[in-house]
Parts: C-alpha cells; sequence; structure tokens
C-alpha cells in the first residue's frame, strides 16, 4: 500500500502493526516500587505503532533503569476493564484513553492532575487537541494524537465534468459538485443521512454548543439556531448524494460504494481510501484528498477531532516514573515520529510537517487547530449509545422537518440519557 493511503484513524485503530515490547498479559498492574523497577502502560489496540514503540522503549529504559511492560488492550469493553482498574490498588501506571471519555475518568478520581508535567512540556500543546484532557479546569491527561475526516475525491470523476482546481472554500465545493452532478455519469457526493461525525464537525464550525446547562443539569440543545445552520449546510451537502437518508457511513461501508469509481467524493477518515482500493486496486490511481473546505477560504470546516490522551493512573505508586515516560513519548522528536510512521496529527502545531508526504494526513492537517469534539462532559456517552437520538434528528430534517420540529421530536430522548447516572 502507497505511503499516501494512510492516515490515523483517531479512536480506531490506525491500519499499522502493534509491537507489545516487553508485554505480558498476565501482568495486572504495576507492583508498589521498591524492588520492582518497571512502569506498566496500557495502549489500545492499533495505537502503538513498532517502530515507535520500540524507540520509546528504549529512551524510557535507558534513562531510567526501569524496565518498560507494555500491555496492548482491545477496544471493546474497554471502559469497564479500566474503569475496574482505576479503582484497585495496583492499576496499570500509564492508560491511554480515548479523548472524549478522559471526562469519565477524570470525574471518578482515577487520573492524576498532570498540571506541573502541561507547565513543563506542554506550553505549546495544540489547544483543540488539549481541551478533552482538561477537565473541570484540572489538567488530568496529555494530548497523545488525533485524527480528523477529509475529503477523498475521484479525480477522473472530477476531470470529466471539467473540474481541475482543488475547492478553497464551501461555494467552490458546491460548484464541483453540481458540474458532477450536470454532467450526470456519476453521483456527485456520497453522504448518508447519519454520517454524524460529519455533522459534529459542521456544528463545531458554526460555534455551536449540543448541550446546555439547566440549573445542575445539562440538557439538549439541539433547538440552538447554530445547530440549525449547521444542519442546513449538511443538507445541501447531502442533496448532492443518492445514499439513503436514514443510514450512516458504515451502512453500508461508504468506502466500499466509492471503489466501484461512480461516486465523485465522500467524507472520510484517511485509511478508508486504503479501504477502497482493497475493494478495488485500480481506483488508486484516481485518489485525491483536500481538507473539507469552510465559508471563507482561511478558515477550514470544523471537524470532529478523534484522538487519545494518555493519562497516569492516580493509584499508581509510580508518579514520578509514569511522568517521566510521558516526557519521553510525548517528546517532540517522538510525536513527530509518531506522526511520520502513522500519518496521526501531532499534539503541537509546530510539528504538522511531519506529516509531509502523506497525502491524506496533509489534508487533515489545516483543519486541526479549529477542530474539536462532541461535548466534554461524561453524561454525553449515553447520548451516542444506539440508537442515537442525534442520527434521527438528522434524518427527520432530511425527510422535510424543520431543524426546531425534528430537535423537539428527540430533545426528551436526549435529556433522559444526559440524565443518566455516570
Amino acid at each position: 500500500m502507497k505511503r499516501g493511503l494512510i492516515a490515523a484513524t483517531g479512536v480506531a485503530a490506525m491500519l499499522v502493526s502493534v509491537a507489545a515490547c516487553g508485554s505480558s498479559d498476565s501482568d495486572k498492574g504495576s507492583g508498589d516500587g521498591g524492588k520492582d523497577k518497571s512502569l506498566t502502560v496500557w495502549f489500545m489496540d492499533g495505537s502503538n505503532p513498532a517502530g515507535w514503540t520500540k524507540t520509546v522503549q528504549a529512551e524510557f529504559e535507558q534513562k531510567t533503569g526501569a524496565k518498560l511492560n507494555v500491555q496492548v488492550q482491545k477496544w471493546d469493553g474497554i471502559q469497564q476493564k479500566l474503569t475496574t482498574a482505576l479503582s484497585e490498588s495496583s492499576p496499570p501506571d500509564v492508560v491511554e484513553v480515548g479523548n472524549t471519555q478522559t471526562p469519565s475518568y477524570a470525574q471518578t478520581g482515577g487520573l492524576s492532575e498532570l498540571g506541573d508535567l502541561k507547565k513543563e512540556i506542554g506550553a505549546d500543546w495544540t489547544e483543540s487537541l488539549n481541551k478533552p484532557a482538561v477537565f473541570e479546569g484540572k489538567q488530568y491527561a496529555a494530548p497523545w494524537y488525533a485524527a480528523s475526516r477529509v475529503v477523498i475525491y475521484n479525480k477522473k470523476v472530477w476531470a470529466d465534468a471539467g473540474v481541475t482546481d482543488v475547492p478553497k472554500t464551501r461555494a467552490d465545493f458546491f460548484k464541483a459538485l453540481e458540474a458532477i452532478q450536470k454532467k450526470g455519469e456519476a453521483e456527485p457526493l456520497y453522504l448518508p443521512g447519519q454520517n454524524w461525525y460529519f455533522f459534529d464537525g459542521l456544528t463545531i464550525g458554526t460555534g455551536a454548543d449540543l448541550v446546555k446547562k439547566d440549573g445542575k443539569k445539562w440538557v439538549s440543545n439541539l433547538g440552538d439556531p447554530k445547530v440549525a445552520k449547521a444542519m442546513d449546510v449538511y443538507k445541501q451537502y447531502q442533496a448532492f448524494s443518492k445514499a439513503p437518508k436514514d443510514k450512516d457511513e458504515a451502512t453500508p461501508q461508504q468506502a466500499d460504494v466509492f471503489a466501484k469509481g461512480k461516486t465523485g467524493a465522500f467524507i472520510g477518515m484517511g485509511w478508508e481510501a486504503a479501504t477502497a482500493v482493497k475493494a478495488n486496486p485500480a481506483i488508486e490511481k484516481d485518489l485525491g484528498y483536500f481538507t473539507i473546505p469552510g465559508e471563507t477560504a482561511d478558515k477550514p470546516e470544523g471537524v470532529f477531532l478523534g484522538g487519545s490522551n494518555l493519562a497516569v493512573a492516580a493509584g499508581s505508586k509510580k508518579q514520578d516514573l509514569a511522568k517521566e515516560f510521558l516526557k519521553i513519548a510525548l517528546s517532540d522528536k517522538n510525536e513527530a515520529a509518531l506522526a511520520k510512521e502513522v500519518g496521526s496529527l501531532p499534539n503541537k502545531d509546530s510539528l504538522l510537517g511531519s506529516l509531509k508526504g502523506n497525502a491524506a494526513a496533509e489534508a487533515a492537517a489545516p483543519a486541526a487547530k479549529g477542530g474539536g469534539t462532541t461535548p466534554l462532559i461524561p453524561e454525553w456517552a449515553a447520548v451516542e449509545n444506539a440508537p442515537n437520538p442525534i442520527k434521527a434528528y438528522m434524518t427527520a430534517v432530511l425527510n422535510g422537518k424543520s431543524p426546531e420540529e425534528a430537535a423537539k421530536q428527540v430533545e426528551a430522548d436526549v435529556n433522559k440519557r444526559l440524565s443518566q447516572k455516570q
């Protein structure tokens, strides 16, 4: 597979080999210091590529004299497993946590405060990547990597429609899609009605908040005009697609639809291009990528930043050693190496140059600074559980309801989910 086809997947696997250097699945925790000169780190399956892991392990062991015990965990069931581990007397010392999951672990007291580490090595961490590592004003983790969606397009389809320039604004993008539509030989854009994370990016672009405080409770804010504005933009995009309005991008897999060569573009993660090539190798030569354009050329569209943070377990008896590991793993050299190896967005704007040569990752880079996430509150997780009411809201609007009507239709469900005990 060519290097340009691979980009970071955020919370999903990075499509790279995982090295569990020095690992042992039977090791449950870190011990209590003393004679046990080792540090246990939990990485998620797909997050720690072989080259990066080998380098970080060697640096850590050489500098500290301690053994690095890397354990790779599966995503399935990890929240309960990690919650339990963090409550035990001998938890793993350092853990990888999904960026939007960090508030939940911080709220329960499972993570150590890292304000001192932030001052020492994180003064220039990209704010959008660091924001999910902060809960109630305190630093409970460190940003490790992120990823976002880009436009993946078929150059041949565009050229056949007379479109040769990459869009710089949303209006330019719509004009390109209109040209493909007028040509009539391909679907301009494949965009199902429930591509929820693309919609979340649009809400970030309009400055919308999906929840608001009502006294001491969080409640739905879907009725906000800014949310309606984002949904209107989504509706304009979806009008160029024949995709079902009541399905998401995985039903069917949008990369498989694109692979057939009869689609102008789709909005997805960079790794989805590799999925398309696997289904149809002939399409590889026609692939192109660009940043999702915003309303003006100087500001890309808002995007959802999926990713992971690294945190220290509050119950670890090796706080200093754990922080030493974070200093090494998150050094500029190793952050740049991770970005280069897998195409992930590094935690500093100054390191984005490491993505050069990875076309999909280069397309994602400009939007990183203005990206964001879903609401960073522990209560939000229940909202996205299937069936996701935000998806129902989207389908309702696409089927003719006003954003206000669609919001009222689902807000009771959203509020019920937000009130669930964590």
